[in-house]
């Protein structure tokens, strides 16, 4: 306890009290708002539309921070840009915990990559909480003579830039796990970019015109289980509990190789560490729930979890990694 002596004649002293007392009271004020956070509805902002991964983790983790906190969390989808337009609004937002962000990797390749955005991808932001991990696979024609990742990079040393993997497109992060793949192995497979959505690549895999094939884990697994394709490692660092038989990359000869789509929960910058730290706690509890990792694993996702220091520090590997990769590559993007 300090004790403020009005006779003290010190104005030195006077003023480091008076100092003390206020951020004192300050700091009980942050307190006591986030005990009461929150007192109206939050909005939590996806960059895509209804149906992706992204929303679906989006409305799990409202649904149980609604349940936990008795107020109503809405998801609210903004796509386009790249998932800059959302990333904008939350931005540009009162930094009082109640307009958040669901992002996903498709951030962190277009932080990596954009010339100039409306806003800085990593000092406008503080993280929340890292959500859930959900690999992509790569799989391959039945024809194909591999059967892992070494035979892959065998074949492939053996006849560059005649193999060909499918991709949703030039700069998606499915395009760029390929790249990642070519540039850490040092093969040359040969990127074949498509519009026509997963079903078209995954039918031309099969049939023999399109030789290999990242794709999401869920997008891909039926057909695996199905014995249409192989699949070859998921690019996770940790095999998925939706895929146990699935190799990853690294435990197959590619030390360190690693381009999982992910999902994590952003809040503008200069929102108190208090309500950051509300918010934490009550995602990490609902990531151990058993309705929440059954329903992300239907999706192909694995729950993760972080502390916000943790997942600010994993954006900014993320970023880094997937701007050199394109400036190495050459990669273009649509």
């Amino acid at each position: 306890m300090i004790w403020f002596d009005e006779k003290c004649s010190d104005p030195a002293l006077r003023a480091a009290l008076a100092a003390t007392l206020m951020v004192s009271a300050a700091g009980s004020a942050s307190v006591a708002s986030a005990q009461r956070y929150p007192t109206k509805p939050v909005r939590i902002v996806v960059g895509f539309a209804v149906g992706g991964v992204t929303d679906i983790m989006a409305r799990i983790v409202a649904q149980k921070l609604g349940d936990s906190l008795a107020q109503q969390f809405v998801v609210d989808n903004r796509p386009g840009a790249g998932t800059a337009i959302a990333s904008e609004i939350v931005a540009k937002a009162a930094p009082d915990g109640y307009t958040l962000l669901m992002m996903g990797a498709s951030y962190a390749v277009n932080a990596g990559i954009a010339k100039k955005l409306p806003f800085d991808p990593i000092k406008d932001f503080a993280g929340v909480a890292l959500v859930a991990t959900s690999p992509q696979v790569l799989v391959a024609n039945l024809a194909l003579p591999v059967k892992s990742v070494s035979d892959l990079i065998e074949l492939a040393r053996a006849k560059p830039g005649q193999l060909n993997f499918a991709s949703s497109g030039s700069g998606s992060t499915s395009h760029l796990a390929g790249e990642l793949l070519n540039l850490m192995a040092k093969i040359n497979l040969t990127h074949v970019p498509y519009r026509g959505g997963s079903a078209v690549m995954m039918t031309d895999v099969i049939s023999g015109r399109m030789q290999l094939l990242f794709l999401s884990l869920p997008g891909a697994l039926p057909q695996i289980k199905a014995g249409r394709v192989k699949g070859i490692a998921v690019t996770s660092i940790k095999r998925s509990a939706a895929a146990p038989d699935v190799p990853t990359f690294a435990e197959s000869g590619v030390a360190g190789y690693e381009a999982a789509s992910w999902n994590g929960v952003l809040a503008p910058a200069a929102t108190p560490s208090a309500v950051i730290g509300k918010l934490n706690g009550e995602i990490l509890r609902e990531l151990r729930a058993a309705d929440v990792v059954d329903a992300m694993s239907r999706q192909g996702a694995d729950p993760l979890g972080s502390t916000p220091a943790e997942f600010e520090h994993y954006l900014k590997a993320e970023i880094a990694k997937w701007k050199k990769l394109i400036s190495v590559s050459g990669a273009q993007v649509d």
